[in-house]
């Protein structure tokens, strides 16, 4: 679990489409070297179009491009959208591509659901935002409430050479350069301002962002704040929710209400009346759906980044979150959350007398027992290791 705390960083918080895709935008059109953009989502909508011209017009004017999309979530994208991208020298590289089954997608576990962009290697994003018009508020009650962070300084060195490191199969020598890492900084403390790169992985890294999760939680002493949109955790993470409520702790989960998939709503309640009972508070986020992936703790821990805490993003999926000790950041964090409990939200109560249907109890040891023993049962699926594929540019004249 061990990560690189780097220190001296700018920490820019991004609230929903409205303030990451301007921002990336007008980056992708100041590159001067290089842009690795990856992400789960490209729509060919509004969104993915701008996306798709400021990445054309960089490489048209030298900018080296490497696009990885998830092979799942981009589907659908059509051959001519990619080949205005391939035909200007874009490397464009699709995780786990797989045919369609009587017209399903089959490619469902191990996803690649990371959302990271590196500019120039001096600037980057990570967060949980796709490149999507559902993601900007005039799409209407569909448009989705999230989160991600803009990094400048130190961090984005380590960002930069780990998308280089992903890329390294299908992009074996880059035609430009990583700074030569220094040696390497010392850990900071506790309270330092720092930040760090922490993603899951099928490897070495398969629970590192539920481990610097539950460190936080374990360590909080005022108050927790969780904001995710798919909530169903292991039994160990609930169970360091309820042990922080017991001793004093003011804990606050943020969930949908709204859910773009119900039963991702259904899921998370079989788990109200255990953490409710404990004093743990919840909170459903009622304007529209909630895809934030985003925690504080004592204002001055926070994370952002892509990884819900289910079983998916938990134990099958490649995510990446920015961990951060900055008391101003979490903060900032911590005030928009609040903002959404205060003005957005329905806190919900346990029930006097709750029901002890014997359908409802047969459910809920099914619940806890397939979060105890998930992560191990995940290992089995599937057994092959999913891999990039990157898409040749069009023939001359085709």
């Amino acid at each position: 679990m061990s990560v690189n705390w780097t220190t001296g960083n700018r920490l820019t918080l991004l609230e929903n489409g409205e303030a990451f895709f301007p921002a990336v935008f007008e980056a992708i059109r100041k590159a001067e070297r290089s842009v690795m953009l990856e992400t789960f989502i490209i729509f060919e909508d509004r969104v993915g179009r701008e996306l798709q011209q400021a990445l054309i017009e960089a490489a048209r004017r030298g900018v080296h491009i490497d696009v990885t999309v998830d092979g799942y979530g981009s589907a659908d994208l059509s051959p001519q959208f990619i080949e205005a991208m391939t035909a200007v020298g874009i490397g464009f590289h699709v995780f786990d591509p797989q045919p369609r089954r009587l017209g399903m997608r089959t490619n469902v576990f191990r996803r690649l659901h990371r959302k990271i962009v590196v500019v120039d290697g001096s600037l980057a994003f990570v967060g949980g935002i796709n490149y999507s018009a559902d993601h900007l508020a005039d799409f209407g009650a569909g448009a989705k409430q999230d989160y991600a962070i803009c990094i400048e300084g130190p961090l984005v060195e380590d960002i930069a050479r780990f998308e280089a490191e992903v890329l390294a199969p299908v992009r074996p020598r880059l035609p430009w350069r990583l700074p030569r890492r220094k040696a390497r900084r010392p850990q900071p403390g506790p309270q330092e301002n720092a930040a760090a790169l922490v993603v899951r992985d099928n490897d070495k890294h398969s629970n590192d962002i539920e481990l610097h999760y539950r460190i936080g939680i374990r360590t909080a002493q005022r108050d927790i704040t969780i904001a995710n949109a798919y909530f169903f955790p292991g039994y160990r993470f609930l169970r360091d929710l309820r042990n922080a409520a017991k001793r004093g702790v003011r804990v606050r989960l943020i969930l949908q209400g709204e859910p773009d998939m119900p039963i991702a709503r259904f899921a998370a309640t079989m788990l109200y009346d255990y953490l409710l009972s404990a004093g743990v508070r919840i909170y459903e986020y009622c304007e529209r759906p909630l895809h934030g992936k985003v925690a504080t703790v004592d204002g001055t821990w926070a994370t952002v980044g892509s990884s819900n805490l289910d079983p998916l993003s938990l134990a099958l999926n490649l995510e990446a979150n920015v961990m951060v000790r900055d008391p101003g950041f979490s903060r900032e964090l911590q005030d928009r959350l609040d903002a959404l409990i205060n003005e957005h939200c329905q806190e919900m109560k346990r029930m006097p007398k709750p029901r002890r249907k014997i359908q409802r109890v047969l459910v809920g040891v099914f619940v806890f027992h397939f979060l105890r023993r998930f992560p191990s049962w995940a290992s089995w699926l599937p057994a092959r290791k999913p891999a990039l594929t990157s898409i040749e540019p069009p023939m001359d004249g085709t």
